[in-house]
């Protein structure tokens, strides 16, 4: 019982940060906008694989290397924002190339699975996040650490399943009722971008001071 208590407050802390829009949340949210929901799912399924590399540096000891360099934080933030800020660029440059009509999409379901793995690595608010709770939850006499840790990515990736995958079905929803405007796909587009620098911006800057 002591287990599954502790598992059930992992669960509520990390439904709870998902909930916050970040980063991750808006990359699927801009790839259903602009690719539909099969590039939405595909975004998502890179997110919650790139999440398994957050957990093996965990159990491995990347929070060590982090404590002994703390400035290689700052470099991971900037990096990751501006990764994000040139997928927005992108975004926005394309846009009177985007269409709304079925299978048409600004980047393959293989290139936004890519681009999501990439844009999870880079995300120095989740190594943040991982780094702080992550530990808090290993004990070593609830059995060996890398199956701990795997129980524990189970429960992020479902998390994120539940609630990205909620927006990219509405997102996806969203985009076909606008199919039928001609120009809706720039407007999508060129706010899709937008929104994307916009939220590379504020995580850099935010972050920066913060660090």
């Amino acid at each position: 019982m002591a287990y599954l208590a502790h598992l059930w407050l992992y669960f509520l802390l990390v439904f709870g940060v998902i909930l916050l829009p970040g980063m991750d949340m808006t990359y699927v949210l801009a790839n259903a906008l602009t690719g539909g929901r099969r590039v939405g799912f595909a975004a998502l399924a890179g997110i919650v694989t790139g999440a398994i590399f957050f957990m093996a540096g965990v159990v491995l000891g990347v929070s060590a290397l982090l404590r002994l360099y703390p400035t290689a934080f700052r470099f991971l933030l900037l990096a990751g924002a501006a990764y994000i800020a040139w997928i927005g660029f992108n975004i926005f440059r394309g846009s009177s190339a985007l269409h709304l009509h079925p299978g048409a999409a600004i980047r393959s379901p293989a290139q936004a699975f890519r681009q999501g793995v990439v844009n999870n690595l880079l995300n120095a608010n989740a190594y943040l996040f991982t780094l702080a709770a992550i530990p808090q939850f290993l004990r070593p006499d609830y059995g060996p650490l890398w199956m701990q840790g795997t129980v524990l990515w189970g429960i992020g990736a479902l998390c994120q399943v539940i609630v990205y995958g909620s927006v990219a079905l509405l997102a996806a929803k969203v985009r076909a009722k606008l199919a039928t405007d001609p120009g809706a796909a720039s407007r999508i587009a060129r706010v899709v971008g937008v929104m994307l620098m916009l939220v590379a911006v504020c995580v850099a800057v935010g972050g920066w001071r913060s660090g």
